[in-house]
């Protein structure tokens, strides 16, 4: 198969990266605006894999006719570029008969592809938003454990987090991808079930404190985009469903500090004759301040509480948890071999299966393709752990 990366940074590379690395690719394109990144990254994937598949080119993905004769010949497309692209790169997509995947990152956008459904299964395209970690990975393994609990339960619980391995203070943070997408989490609102409807709480709420072998204890919150199309998948079948981001308890006072000064707005302010926005100035300050190297670590525990109908036994439809919990937990590192950060493996790798299980027909599905409902998560296990990231699963 042919495939097309847009985007040449951590998760463009990782993904290229990846599907030069499988058999059953012929080729693979790398286009960026930055033409010359887009060169230094396909050469040093040429060189890693000991293959000469990706071939660099420019681009400017906002160039909607532009990308799309890009997409011609090739059988599949990832958009790893800003979340604010992925719908036109979608609708380019579908004109030229390439299925699409991309990592999200916000939930209006992603409604706003799936709405292309239609368009795209009469060009027999797949169309698969939030292919990521968090939506992605986690919401495929979330509803694989709906179903072994019979596709009920009371509670489908997802942490998750990319950490540095060694936090140094004040922060205890270091930028593991887009600095758009990471403030977009702390600022839309945050899509769960409560009693098995659809609700809409705050970002940045609800902290509890998160318990894994090996770390201190971290705090988990609430936080934008990390449930995706689960809420309307499981809406009456379960209780509670929601998606809390992990981080080590100094970084998440800060996030809070900063949110209450109103730094993530994007409400312009003059400042010295020019008008500019907390936000952008925000990103900036991230990108210098959370930059990094240092290896890191990306952890995931996915829950599904089974819901239990008997005399005097109550879930959280009702009250109190009760019966069996299976859950799927993940520990993944940086890789010193191909010096690829963990969160890099975890985005960008399952992106790419997605993609790879779409053109070659492991996938059949055309028009949307939902995580946790389209894609055979037994399929994508093995894939997934056939790249090193070993992922464990457990019923109690």
């Amino acid at each position: 198969m042919k495939l097309l990366v847009l985007g040449s940074g951590m998760m463009g590379s990782a993904a290229a990266y990846d599907m030069a690395s499988q058999d059953n690719v012929a080729s693979v394109t790398l286009a960026d605006s930055d033409l010359k990144r887009a060169k230094e990254v396909a050469a040093r994937v040429n060189h890693i894999t000991g293959e000469k598949k990706v071939r660099a080119v420019g681009v400017d993905a906002s160039k909607e006719k532009e990308a799309a004769r890009l997409m011609k010949g090739h059988d599949g497309v990832l958009s790893a570029v800003p979340y604010f692209l992925n719908l036109g790169l979608a609708r380019a997509a579908i004109t030229v008969g390439s299925n699409f995947a991309d990592l999200g990152g916000n939930n209006t956008v992603v409604r706003q592809e799936l709405a292309l459904a239609k368009q795209a299964e009469k060009k027999n395209v797949g169309l698969a938003p939030d292919c990521g970690l968090s939506p992605g990975m986690a919401s495929i393994l979330g509803g694989e454990l709906v179903r072994k609990l019979n596709g009920r339960a009371d509670a489908l619980k997802l942490y998750v987090g990319g950490l540095p391995e060694n936090p140094k203070p004040p922060f205890h943070y270091q930028l593991v991808f887009s600095v758009e997408g990471l403030i977009n989490e702390f600022v839309e609102p945050a899509r769960v079930l409560r009693k098995g409807k659809l609700t809409i709480i705050e970002p940045l709420t609800e902290p509890e404190e998160f318990h894994i072998e090996g770390f201190p204890p971290l705090v988990a919150f609430q936080t934008s985009g990390g449930t995706s199309t689960m809420p309307e998948t499981f809406e009456g079948r379960v209780g509670e469903c929601f998606e809390k981001t992990l981080r080590y308890p100094g970084h998440y006072d800060m996030l809070c500090e900063l949110k209450d000064l109103g730094l993530f707005s994007k409400e312009k302010i003059r400042v010295d004759g020019a008008e500019v926005s907390p936000r952008a100035v925000l990103s900036k300050i991230f990108e210098g301040k959370f930059a990094g190297k240092g290896p890191d670590v990306t952890i995931m525990r996915i829950e599904a509480h089974e819901s239990i109908k008997a005399p005097g036994v109550r879930g959280l439809l009702g009250g109190k948890l009760k019966g069996r919990v299976a859950s799927y937990t993940m520990v993944d590192h940086y890789d010193a071999k191909t010096d690829m950060s963990s969160m890099m493996r975890t985005t960008a790798f399952p992106a790419s299966i997605v993609l790879q299980m779409m053109c070659s027909g492991a996938i059949e599905k055309r028009g949307a393709v939902l995580q946790e409902r389209d894609v055979p998560a037994e399929a994508f296990l093995k894939e997934v752990e056939r790249r090193g990231i070993k992922i464990a699963y457990r019923m109690e």
